[in-house]
This record gives structure tokens, sequence and C-alpha cells, in this order.
């Protein structure tokens, strides 16, 4: 049978926010949650398909997925099942957060036994064609939260250790009893970390990590697109009391080039060619992307616009030892600053080729023009 359409599961627009999808799924939860339809298994599978909606919508890159390949980002090793095994365990503790969190002293916290996870983080680097073309090696500086050296990121100051929370007896997480709910939340004492420092690390002030500016080595590989985006696993910001740090993304945007402008593996390239080389044919010398040069032969009566096709002679592909084509596109220049011995041979040149059908496009637009007129009386 096939999957339902998460957002019609939900009864959301596809451009729905954060706030939106919340309270739909809260509002659904709430209906069809098992302890509010004891036995009515229809009841159970709604929450767990509800549930399995909300998992992936709520989540930025789970929802892009989706919106991208629907349900098969999710299957055969595509990303894992978000919500297939959803269960009314851990998970089930984390949607009650989700929808109780605001009134019930916080959201849930990081990992038991240890601090929030760190931060993702984004950098927006710019890079040349070239650069794009032949890939390349870069450092970039990313002002970020890292581990404190001080103390190695437990919070603790030196010669001392975090203790299990009092609270929570170091589970990170207390429950409460609400109705006929049973909410599991995070502890408010240690925030989900299930230990606490007595004795705070003085550089972090007790977070394990401090801020300061790092620098990483980014490598381009060739062929790279306007938009791609890089990860750098574990150099986001470092997670608190040594909790796992995040990740950085840097998104790629190239830069506009003089000479060349790029559709996808292939270039294009304007070239004037003179009026004369255009009508009596010869060759024109161009540039390529990777630093050479080609020779294009152009054939007489070479028209405005016709293009002239290198192969093998555009952008690299990423990830393949293939490259796309270039395009020549001729753009015939009309002569100006003109001599009087010259503007003398143009008007011989029109005289002697006034009976001769020298100028075909014209003639033809000319012809057609007669016939539009004669159509209209004229």
């Amino acid at each position: 049978m096939a999957k339902q359409d998460f957002y019609g599961l939900l009864g959301v627009p596809k451009d729905a926010g954060a706030e939106d999808l919340k309270k739909a799924y809260r509002k659904q939860a709430m209906q069809y949650h098992p302890d509010r339809n004891p036995g009515d298994k229809e009841a159970e599978h709604k929450f767990k398909e509800i549930s399995e909606a909300y998992d992936v919508l709520k989540d930025d890159q789970k929802r892009a997925a989706y919106d991208r390949f629907g349900h098969a980002a999710f299957e055969n090793g595509g990303g894992g099942r978000p919500g297939g095994d959803f269960g009314f365990g851990a998970g089930f503790a984390d949607i009650f957060d989700e929808m109780f969190g605001d009134f019930m002293g916080g959201r849930r916290g990081g990992q038991q036994g240890g601090g929030a996870r760190g931060s993702d983080l984004r950098y927006n680097l710019e890079i040349t064609l070239e650069e794009a073309f032949k890939g390349s090696q870069t450092t970039v500086r990313v002002p970020s939260l890292t581990l404190c050296e001080a103390c190695s990121g437990s919070g603790a100051h030196a010669g001392s250790k975090p203790v299990n929370c009092p609270t929570c007896q170091g589970n990170g997480r207390v429950r409460a009893q609400q109705g006929f709910f049973t909410i599991e939340r995070t502890c408010p004492s240690c925030h989900g970390a299930g230990r606490v420092i007595e004795n705070p690390c003085k550089p972090c002030g007790g977070q394990g990590r401090v801020r300061r500016e790092k620098a990483l080595s980014v490598n381009i590989p060739s062929g790279v697109e306007d938009g791609t985006r890089i990860r750098l696993a574990g150099e986001g910001e470092a997670g608190m009391r040594g909790a796992q740090p995040g990740d950085l993304y840097i998104f790629l945007s190239v830069k506009p080039h003089r000479l060349f402008q790029r559709d996808g593996a292939n270039i294009h390239c304007r070239v004037p060619i003179s009026m004369p080389t255009a009508a009596l044919g010869g060759q024109v010398e161009v540039p390529t992307i990777d630093g050479n040069r080609a020779k294009v032969n152009i054939p007489a009566g070479t028209q405005p616009g016709h293009q002239f096709r290198l192969k093998g002679k555009g952008m690299t592909v990423l990830r393949s030892p293939a490259r796309g084509d270039m395009f020549i596109e001729a753009t015939v220049e009309t002569p100006v600053n003109l001599t009087k011995r010259q503007q003398e041979l143009l008007r011989e040149f029109e005289r002697e080729g006034a009976n001769q059908k020298t100028s075909p496009e014209s003639e033809g637009f000319f012809a057609k023009v007669k016939e539009f007129f004669g159509d209209h009386g004229n």
C-alpha cells in the first residue's frame, strides 16, 4: 500500500512553517494518542504515521530530501526510515518534548551523561570559474565555539570532576504526572546532562568550550557547481561539556567570469568576428577554460549568432574524467570610423551586388514583408 503524503497526513501546505507544522501535529497527536484510544489499532497506526511525518518535516535536511525524492529518500539505504521504527520508548518522549516542552520546563537537552551537541555552522565561500574547473585547496577561518583546553571539555576546574545530578540521579530526565499522561522531560537542574559541576572551569565558565577562530583546510573538487555544499563532519561548534560537535557546511558560489558563461558542464563564449572574415571566411583564436587556446575555422558567409562547438573543451564533470563542450557564438561586427576610400568601396560593393543574392536573410525578410502588405491590400 502506497504511503500517504506527509503534508497531507498533517493537513498542511508544502510551504508550512515550523510553527504551523507543530500545531498541526500537536492537534492530531492528541486525537490519535494510544492512551486516548486504548485497543484501537487504527488510531495507533495513524499516530505512528503522523509522528513519522512530523519527524521528517520538522528537520530541514530530511524535509529537503523528502521534497525532492518523496518517500524514496528514506528507503533502500537512502538515509534510514525516519519514523518507521518509532515505537513508544525514548522517541515517544521526544514527541512530548515537542508538544509540551514550552510549558513543562524546556525542551529535551543533549545526550544522557553529557551536554548538548554542538550547533552546525555554515560558511559561504566564493570561488572562481577556474577553481571550479581545476579544483583547489583553500583555508577558511571560522569563528566558532571550540573545546576548552584548560578542562579538556569537561567544564570542571582542573583536579575536579562533574558529579551526578541530585535531581535526576544522573539520568538527565525526570518524569511528571499530568492527568492520564506520564510525561518525561529534561531535568531542569542539569539541563539533560545528568551531571552538575560544583567547581566550574574559569576560562570556559563550566561550558567546556570557548569562542575562538579556527583555520580549516577545504578541498574543492573539480567540477563543482554554484550552490554545491561541502560537509566537514565534526568541524562545527564544540558540544557542551565534551558532547559531540556539530558539522561545518561550506556553501560554494562561483563568481561570474569576464569571458565565459557556464551552463552545467558546457561553456559559452561570444567572439566578435570582423565583417570581412564573416563574409570571406578565415580563422580566429579563442581562449579555453584550461588556460590554452583553440583555433576556430570560420566558413565564408557566417551569420551573426552562428555557434561553433569545440568538443571536450568545456567544464570538468564532478567525480568524472569527462568534460563538457565549449560553444563559440559568432557576433559579426559592423565596421566604424570608415575612411572615404573604405566608404567608396562599400558603395561599390553594394552596387555590384544589387542584382546578386548576397544577403539571403534580408531578401527573405523583405519578401515576407511584401506578402504581408499584399494580404492587407496595401
